[in-house]
């Protein structure tokens, strides 16, 4: 498997990890160094495996439903480092309500010994 097909698979991992709202299968993707950071749409940046893993906890647990559709605009890797940059169309249901946000995301990942990791995830929120 080529690098940049490599980094795309754990990339979607991350997504359906997201959808399925697993966080054992997030806990995969993600690497657990001090120096990984999340900033979700809207939010502060989150330091550190521990306050993304909290994070994402709290998601999970207040969503009952989320649907993700990605728009890869562009994929580079460069050493043990890579980026994606993308579109992400996200369906929530909160309660008994409906929301539909899109982000201009990037993730960093870094190759760690043979596997890559997500060290950095940022979403942006799109003005349609």
């Amino acid at each position: 498997m080529r690098e940049d097909q490599a980094v795309l698979a754990v990339n979607d991992a991350f997504y359906r990890a997201f959808e399925r709202k697993n966080l054992e299968a997030m806990q995969q993707v993600w690497s657990k160094g001090l120096g990984s950071l999340c900033i979700h749409p809207g939010r502060k940046a989150l330091c550190g495996w521990e306050q993304i893993h909290d994070s994402w906890q709290t998601i999970f647990r207040n969503t009952n439903y989320i649907e993700i559709e990605t728009e890869i605009i562009t994929t580079e890797v460069n050493g043990d480092l890579a980026y994606v940059v993308l579109i992400e169309t996200v369906l929530q249901v909160v309660g008994r309500k409906k929301f539909q946000a899109r982000s201009l995301s990037t993730n960093v990942f870094e190759r760690m010994a043979t596997r890559w990791y997500l060290v950095h995830h940022h979403g942006s929120p799109l003005i349609d």
